[in-house]
């Protein structure tokens, strides 16, 4: 199926937002897989592949654009489900323990997205200036699968160690924050080798011209 560029940036933009807002809902569960603890945001770290694939076809400024889109649209939707906590419950829902369970969940949100929009502010803007700087520099003449490796070696860890602090310090020990820090790598890491085909999925052609 051959889109257009309307179609390809709705589509590149509209997966990377639907990756940063399911992950910030997941990452409210803490979970645990063997020696592994982190959270269940996994899906997220597929947004700097992603986000690769939209630097590699809509250009630098396009990537800083929708990085920080989806740091507002995030925003609104914490807003939004503090104000939906807060709204009177129909008695037999909460008495079944709905509104417990939303309070709980939905209430950490809003921590779980500021967490979420600081880790991925500052590491995927550094992957931004990354990625620019390895494709006009060493690696122009490269594979593009190294750009993804690359850059997401230095945006990871970053976000790694700043998630799991801000989003869960005071409520796990710092032993736990430490485990989650390694396992979040780990998992990343897995997650970037196991996705970094998908840079192919656009030409390296850009569709829009940047100034």
């Amino acid at each position: 199926m051959k889109l257009d560029k309307t179609q390809t940036t709705i589509i590149l933009a509209g997966v990377y937002i639907f990756l940063q807002m399911t992950a910030d809902i997941a990452a409210t569960k803490v979970i645990v897989i063997g020696k592994i603890v982190m959270d269940a945001g996994i899906i997220y770290a597929l947004t700097f592949t992603w986000r690769d694939l939209i630097h590699k076809q809509l250009g630098k400024k396009a990537a800083q654009t929708i990085i920080i889109l989806a740091g507002v649209i995030n925003i609104l939707m914490a807003l939004y489900f503090v104000f939906v906590v807060k709204l009177p419950p129909e008695p037999e829902w909460a008495a079944a323990g709905g509104q417990q369970a939303w309070s709980f969940i939905f209430g950490i949100v809003p921590r779980i997205v500021v967490a979420s929009i600081i880790a991925e502010l500052i590491s995927e803007l550094i992957d931004t200036e990354v990625y620019q700087w390895w494709v006009n520099g060493p690696g122009k003449k490269r594979p593009q699968w190294l750009r993804v490796i690359v850059s997401n070696s230095f945006s990871i860890p970053i976000d790694s160690i700043i998630f799991p602090i801000v989003a869960f310090y005071g409520i796990l020990s710092m032993d736990v924050l430490f485990i989650m820090f390694l396992s979040n790598i780990l998992v990343k890491a897995v997650m970037t080798l196991a996705s970094f085909w998908m840079i192919y999925l656009v030409p390296e052609k850009k569709i829009y011209a940047e100034n």
